[in-house]
C-alpha cells in the first residue's frame, strides 16, 4: 500500500525576479484521497503554488514531492505530470481540437495510450462530466460551464491521481459552479485526491482542508470550519466568510446563543435546537409553572 502524500512541499520558497519571493517558506502534505481547499485574495501566491504542483514550476529552495516524486527531476517530470492534472481558469485556454472527442484524446494521446483505448477513456471521462453523447459536438458551440467540463474530462481521461483546479470557477456562473463542485465530490468518492485553489470560501466547505495563504505564506491552516470562521482573520486577508459565518456572527452579536457555523446545514441545526428548547421551555411554564422541563418530558 502506497502510504506516501499525494503531495509534499517542503520549505519551499519561489521567485520569479530573483528577488521577491511569492512563495516563501511553505511546508505542508496533502494525503491521498483527500480534498483541500487552497484560498487566498490576489497576490496571495495562489496561481503560483499551482503550478509547482506538477512541475509547470520548480521551486528556487526546498523541493516539491508528488508521490515521492521531485519535482525539479527532469526524468520524472511524465509520470508527475500523469498524475496531477490541472484544470485552469480559462477552459479556452486549454481547448485544443474543434471537436469534443478529439480534444478529450489529445492528452490520452500524447501519453502514448493505444489507439484501442483511447475511444474508452474519452468515453469515460465525458460519462465522469455529464457530457455523454456529446462526441461529435464542436467545442466553439458551448457554454462556458460546458467547455469547463470539457477541460476537465481532457484531463480526468489521462486518468490521474490528483486533480488540481486553478481557480476553475472563477469564469462560470454559479449554475456552473454547482455542477463543478458535484463533479469534484463525484470524483472524490472515487477516490480521487482534489485540490481546488479558489477565493471563493463557499467551494470548500465540504473539503477535508484548507490552508489559506497571504503574502506568499500560510496564514491559516485546518478544518473549514476552523478556518472559516475566523471572521476577523479573514477580513484582514481580504477574504469573505461564508453567509453562515457572517450570519451566526450576527445573531451572537444580538444575544442568540448559537454557535459560529461555516455551513447553512450547521447554524440550521442549531437554530432548530434552540427553537425546539425554547417552544419546551415554553409549554412546561403553560402547563404547571412549579414543574420543571424534564418532569413535563
Amino acid at each position: 500500500m502506497d502510504t506516501r502524500p499525494a503531495l509534499h512541499f517542503d520549505d519551499v520558497s519561489f521567485t520569479y525576479d530573483g528577488t521577491t519571493f511569492v512563495l516563501d517558506g511553505i511546508t505542508f502534505s496533502i494525503n491521498k484521497g483527500s480534498t483541500v481547499g487552497i484560498l487566498g485574495g490576489n497576490g496571495s501566491g495562489k496561481s503560483t503554488f499551482a503550478k509547482l504542483c506538477n512541475a509547470l514550476l520548480v521551486p528556487d529552495q526546498g523541493c516539491v514531492t508528488v508521490f515521492g516524486r521531485h519535482t525539479e527531476d527532469t526524468t520524472a517530470t511524465y509520470d508527475i505530470r500523469s498524475d496531477a492534472g490541472m484544470v485552469f481558469q480559462n477552459p479556452d485556454d486549454q481547448l485544443i481540437a474543434s471537436l469534443i472527442e478529439n480534444d478529450v484524446a489529445f492528452g490520452p494521446e500524447n501519453l502514448g495510450v493505444p489507439t484501442n483505448q483511447l475511444r474508452e477513456r474519452v468515453t469515460e471521462a465525458l460519462a465522469s462530466v455529464g457530457l455523454q453523447g456529446f462526441e461529435r459536438t464542436e467545442t466553439a458551440a458551448l457554454s462556458g460551464g460546458q467547455k469547463q467540463r470539457v477541460a476537465i474530462a481532457g484531463v480526468l481521461a489521462m486518468q490521474p491521481k490528483i486533480l488540481i483546479l486553478d481557480e476553475a470557477s472563477a469564469m462560470l456562473d454559479p449554475q456552473g459552479r454547482r455542477d463543478l463542485l458535484d463533479i469534484c465530490r463525484d470524483l472524490h468518492q472515487q477516490g480521487m485526491t482534489i485540490i481546488m485553489i479558489t477565493h471563493f470560501m463557499e467551494e470548500t466547505l465540504d473539503f477535508d482542508q484548507d490552508i489559506v495563504l497571504d503574502k506568499g505564506s500560510i496564514a491559516l491552516s485546518g478544518t473549514p470550519q476552523d478556518v472559516l470562521t475566523q471572521i476577523d482573520r479573514l477580513h484582514e486577508l481580504n477574504l469573505e466568510p461564508p453567509f453562515a459565518c457572517k450570519l451566526s456572527d450576527a445573531l451572537q452579536q444580538r444575544g442568540v446563543p448559537v454557535h459560529l457555523h461555516s455551513t447553512d446545514a450547521g447554524l440550521i441545526t442549531d437554530l432548530k435546537k434552540l427553537y425546539t428548547d425554547s417552544a419546551q421551555d415554553a409549554l412546561a411554564t403553560s402547563a404547571n409553572p412549579s414543574m420543571s422541563k424534564e418532569e413535563l418530558q
